[in-house]
């Protein structure tokens, strides 16, 4: 198994991620052109963790993603389906909790998180509105969401390059630094397939989130999307 296809089987996704894991973090960096570490600052400025909160971050990897919470204060829970991820995170920071768990079926009780978090995950889930009512239901009310995630550029222009570049570079460059360049060419095609701010933004209301907004970084090739759980849910 070297790449998941786009119906997104579970043990395929898994599997995949399990392939890239030892590398993941640095080939994010190198595909990402920098921009990775970047948008995680940007994360954590979004959810605002405070000493004494709950944080779950969900499709945390290897948990370098969740390091910003912890170093805020806040209890985060690590949360991947991917094995061999949480085993490589585990290598490197023993003393966070990482957990295995699937998005559409976790296994937290109602109302636990004063925040949650998915960054590059949403994607590569089979059944995205099903994950993102998980998340509302283990959150507690009042609490908030925020989403990172590959997004359309809103400038037509750099929308056309971005789209070679994905197409076209990002394999090469993945097979630099990674064994599984295969996993990149999903990687790229996931993303052409994914919805744009406003068809996202939708989906998150339909799920029972309120007040959503969004904003594009790096001019939307990435979007991060905010909702809050309404006080009666």
């Amino acid at each position: 198994m070297t790449r998941a296809s786009l119906d997104k089987q579970p043990h395929e996704v898994a599997a995949m991620f399990d392939d890239v894991a030892a590398k993941y973090d640095l080939t994010n960096d190198v595909i990402s052109l920098g921009q990775a570490r970047l948008w995680r600052k940007a994360v954590a400025q979004a959810v605002a963790a405070r000493p004494g909160q709950k944080v779950l971050d969900l499709a945390a990897g290897t948990g370098t993603s969740s390091l910003p919470f912890a170093m805020d204060g806040a209890y985060v829970v690590p949360c991947d389906f991917s094995l061999g991820m949480l085993r490589e995170g585990k290598k490197r920071n023993p003393w966070l909790p990482l957990t295995a768990g699937d998005a559409t079926k976790l296994p937290f009780a109602d109302d636990v998180f004063d925040a949650v978090t998915i960054s590059f995950g949403l994607r590569n889930v089979q059944e995205t509105d099903a994950a993102l009512r998980e998340l509302l239901r283990v959150t507690k009310p009042g609490g908030r969401v925020v989403i990172c995630e590959f997004s359309q550029p809103t400038w037509e222009p750099f929308r056309t390059v971005y789209t070679e570049y994905l197409m076209r570079a990002l394999p090469p460059i993945a097979r630099t630094v990674c064994s599984n360049p295969d996993a990149y060419v999903y990687l790229a095609e996931s993303v052409r397939e994914w919805p744009d701010q406003p068809a996202l933004a939708a989906r998150l209301q339909q799920a029972g989130w309120s007040k959503v907004a969004w904003r594009n970084l790096t001019g939307g090739v990435v979007a991060l999307h905010r909702g809050t759980k309404p006080l009666n849910a």
